[in-house]
């Protein structure tokens, strides 16, 4: 989703919105994505996209950037046309797609646009009735098989689904300030979490670096985990290793990505050369003792799991 900066306008006459939807086939071609669900809205849009190929980045850089200058020429103006970069989430797919499509179909009801969702013209809300061949480039067939079986009452079944208000789940969830960055049961929030918090700094998730934990969770649990003080994490002794910092400061680096100037503040380290070597004798300490691989692993699972909120 993305949202006209200052919150202007995007999509101010009917040739903006054919555009967009015009770039939107492009990028199935182009990009060979599977859009599943849109809506246009006068300074917003949302878009329900299936990535097979993880170029999520490329595909909307390409989208927003030529609409833009399309845009802008028509209308003979220059400069951003939206806020920034777009907001993804990514959605648990067992139990979340039909509540998205509906969700993304009814903002113009929302928005107080229209009385009925037929009378929308901006969304693939009519796609998803239609049988027309025009069609064929959305990604709407899943949807609809979900509903039901029989092909023959698919389009009815759809039409029952969206005609009932969101779910408080996901009506929550588009409330809050600050959109998380996934949906999903807390089994798979956790999973994704688990698994790809080593891609925090991957450009194709723009939202990433939320699915690892920040320098004062880590403090926290390692504390926890030695049964320190905070203030043990400050300490240094020459001759004396003090593991419960070395280890905090060799998982800031490798979670947070932060610089060894930072984690050197952080830990009361005053030079960064010094951080570093921290970091380089924890690795290889790694690799010749069995028993801090092991309480290290047990840190890494407690991060994890206690990552409750995005």
């Amino acid at each position: 989703m993305n949202r006209g900066r200052r919150r202007e306008v995007v999509f101010s006459e009917e040739r903006d919105y054919l555009a967009f939807i015009d770039l939107l086939k492009e990028a199935v071609d182009m990009w060979r994505v599977k859009i599943g669900a849109y809506c246009l809205m006068p300074n917003h849009y949302h878009l329900l996209i299936q990535t097979p190929e993880a170029n999520l980045s490329r595909c909307m850089r390409h989208i927003n950037g030529v609409y833009t200058q399309s845009f802008n020429r028509y209308h003979e103006c220059d400069g951003q046309l939206f806020r920034g970069r777009y907001k993804s989430i990514l959605v648990d797919g067992d139990s979340y797609l039909l509540e998205l499509v509906r969700y993304i179909h009814r903002n113009p009801l929302r928005a107080g646009l229209v009385e009925k969702l037929e009378q929308y013209p901006w969304s693939s809300h009519k796609a998803f009735l239609s049988y027309a061949k025009k069609w064929n480039w959305l990604h709407k067939e899943f949807f609809l098989s979900i509903l039901s079986v029989d092909k023959a009452k698919r389009r009815t079944a759809y039409r029952d689904f969206v005609s009932q208000e969101d779910s408080e789940e996901i009506g929550q969830f588009f409330s809050r300030k600050n959109l998380p960055s996934i949906l999903g049961s807390k089994s798979f929030i956790e999973w994704v979490k688990e698994k790809y918090y080593q891609l925090k700094f991957n450009e194709e998730i723009p939202q990433s670096r939320a699915l690892a934990p920040g320098t004062e969770k880590i403090k926290d649990v390692v504390c926890n985990t030695y049964h320190v003080d905070r203030q043990d994490l400050l300490v240094s002794r020459r001759g004396i290793a003090n593991e419960p910092r070395n280890v905090a400061v060799y998982l800031t680096r490798r979670f947070t990505g932060e610089t060894l100037e930072r984690i050197g503040r952080e830990f009361n380290i005053k030079k960064y050369s010094s951080a570093s070597t921290v970091i380089e004798r924890i690795k290889v300490q790694l690799s010749e003792d069995k028993k801090l691989r092991t309480r290290i692993k047990k840190i890494e699972r407690r991060l994890m799991v206690s990552q409750e909120q995005i």
